[in-house]
C-alpha cells in the first residue's frame, strides 16, 4: 500500500483533483495531532479555497473534523434535542428568544454557542453580561439543566471538534475564510459534535454577514443541509436579512435586554419576527405538528409569559442574577454616553449592518482578536432604522462606553454605515427563504 503524503495531497487538489476519503482524514488527523505542519495545512487550504470541493469532500472533510474530538452525549436528555445555529449577524440576540420559546413549547434545547469576532456579536458573550452567569458546565450538569428546565446555553468545548478550532486559525490569518465549503464544515463538524438530533441553521444574507447575496446564502445553506442529512440529522435552514441590524440594540447587555423586552411581548417588530420563525421552525423539526399549529404555539408561548419565564428559570440555573429579567432592578449601563446626530434632512434609505457592528466594537463591546477583553455594556442603542425620517441635527443613534475617548472613531464609522436619501426605500424582506433536504 502506498503511504499517504500531504505533498501529494496538496498537488492533487491543487490541479483540481477531488480528495479521495483517505486523503481528507489523514489531513484532519494531521492537522489535530500536530504532525501536519501549519505550512502545508494554509497550503492545502488555499488549494481548497481556489479550487473548490464537491458535496462528497466536503461532508467527507465535515465528518473528520466531528470526529476529531470528543463528541457530546445528550443521550440523558429526555426528548427531541434541537440545536440552532446562526452564521453571524449584528444585534443577532434571536437564541435567547427562540431558545425560551421553542423549550416553553415542549423542546429541549441543548446549545452550545460561541464569542463574537470581529462585527459580529457572539451569545457566550451576551448571556455572561448577565452577572454570575456561567457558560462552562460540566456535561452532568449540562443534561441535567435541560432536563429540568428545557434550554440551557453554553460555551464551546475545547474538546469538540479540535480539527476546526485549529484550521479556524489558520483560515483567519490566510484570507481563506470566504469559502462555502470551509464555513460548511466548520459550522457542521460542531453541530454534529455537539450531539443534538435536530439541527436549524438561520444563515444570515446582507452586509451584516458573510454571504452577501441570496445566491450566496442559498448555496451555503444547502451545503450545510446537505451535510446534516449525510450525517442522519434532519436539518433545515432559513435565509434571514441581515442589511440592517436586528433591533435596535448592538452590544452584549444592551442586546440582552432587548431579548428581555422581546419576551416580555414589547420588542422590536423585526426581532420579534425572525426569532418566532425560528422557534415555529425548531418546534416543527422536533415533530410538533404542521407548520401552522408551529406558529400559533410559538405566538402563544411569547404571549403567555412562558418563554420569558424559561428565560429567567435559565439565569438562575446556571447561577445568573435574574433580578433584571424578572423586572425587579434594572440592566446595567455603561458610564458614558453620546448622541449621534443626523447630518442632513431626508429618509435613512440604507444602513451598512457591518460599519454598525464595527462601530460597536470601537467602543468596547466586540473583539479584533480572539484574546481581547469585552465591555459588555459598551454599545449602541439605534434611534432610526431603514424607512424613518431624519432631520438635521435629529439624534439617531445613542454611543455608549466606559471612556470617552472612544467616541470619536465609533461615532465617525457609524455615520458612514447610513445612506440619507429623499425618499424612503422600498420595504425588504426578513425572512428570504427555507431549505430542507
Amino acid at each position: 500500500m502506498i503511504a499517504v503524503r500531504m505533498y501529494d495531497i496538496i498537488k492533487h487538489k491543487r490541479d483540481g483533483g477531488a480528495l479521495t476519503k483517505e486523503e481528507i482524514e489523514y489531513f484532519v488527523s494531521g492537522v489535530t495531532d500536530g504532525s501536519v505542519p501549519d505550512y502545508q495545512a494554509a497550503a492545502l487550504l488555499m488549494a481548497v479555497f481556489l479550487r473548490g470541493m464537491d458535496a462528497r469532500e466536503t461532508a467527507e472533510l465535515t465528518l473528520a473534523m466531528a470526529r476529531s474530538g470528543e463528541t457530546a452525549d445528550l443521550s440523558g436528555i429526555q426528548g427531541v434535542k434541537v440545536d440552532k445555529h446562526s452564521t453571524g449577524g449584528v444585534g443577532d440576540k434571536t437564541t435567547l428568544v427562540a431558545g425560551p420559546v421553542a423549550a416553553a413549547c415542549g423542546v429541549k434545547v441543548a446549545k452550545m454557542s460561541g464569542r463574537g469576532l470581529g462585527h459580529t456579536g457572539g451569545t457566550v458573550d451576551k448571556l455572561e453580561s448577565i452577572p454570575g452567569f456561567r457558560t462552562a458546565l460540566p456535561p452532568r450538569e449540562f443534561v441535567d439543566t435541560v432536563n429540568r428546565v428545557g434550554l440551557s446555553v453554553i460555551g464551546q468545548s475545547g474538546n469538540l471538534a479540535p480539527a476546526d478550532k485549529k484550521l479556524y486559525a489558520l483560515r483567519d490569518v490566510t484570507a481563506t475564510v470566504e469559502n462555502a465549503s470551509l464555513i460548511s464544515a466548520s459550522i457542521m463538524s460542531k453541530k454534529i459534535a455537539s450531539g443534538a438530533d435536530r439541527i436549524l441553521l438561520d444563515v444570515k444574507v446582507g452586509s451584516g454577514s458573510f454571504m452577501r447575496t441570496a445566491g450566496q446564502a442559498e448555496h451555503l445553506a444547502r451545503m450545510m443541509v446537505d451535510i446534516g442529512a449525510r450525517a442522519g440529522r434532519r436539518t433545515a435552514a432559513l435565509l434571514t436579512n441581515m442589511d440592517v441590524p436586528l433591533g435596535f440594540a448592538v452590544g452584549n447587555t444592551l442586546e440582552v435586554a432587548e431579548a428581555v423586552e422581546t419576551l416580555r411581548g414589547h420588542g422590536p417588530e423585526d426581532l420579534t419576527r425572525v426569532s418566532l420563525a425560528l422557534a415555529s421552525e425548531m418546534l416543527y423539526l422536533a415533530g410538533k405538528g404542521s407548520g401552522e399549529s408551529c406558529q400559533s404555539q410559538a405566538r402563544e408561548a411569547l404571549a403567555s409569559g412562558a418563554a420569558l419565564e424559561k428565560f429567567a428559570l435559565m439565569v438562575e440555573t446556571q447561577g445568573g442574577d435574574a433580578s433584571a429579567v424578572r423586572g425587579l432592578s434594572p440592566f446595567p449601563q455603561a458610564p458614558y454616553s453620546r448622541s449621534v446626530v443626523s447630518p442632513r434632512d431626508g429618509f435613512i434609505t440604507a444602513m451598512d449592518a457591518e460599519r454598525c457592528g464595527t462601530a460597536s466594537v470601537l467602543l468596547g463591546a466586540g473583539r479584533a482578536k480572539k484574546e481581547d477583553p469585552v465591555d459588555h455594556e459598551a454599545g449602541i442603542r439605534l434611534l432610526k432604522k431603514n424607512g424613518d425620517a431624519v432631520s438635521a441635527g435629529e439624534p439617531v443613534a445613542l454611543l455608549y462606553a466606559s471612556r470617552e475617548e472612544l467616541f470619536a472613531a465609533a461615532e465617525e464609522v457609524y455615520l458612514s454605515s447610513l445612506s440619507i436619501g429623499p425618499e424612503p426605500p422600498p420595504e425588504t424582506e426578513l425572512i428570504l427563504g427555507r431549505i430542507e433536504a
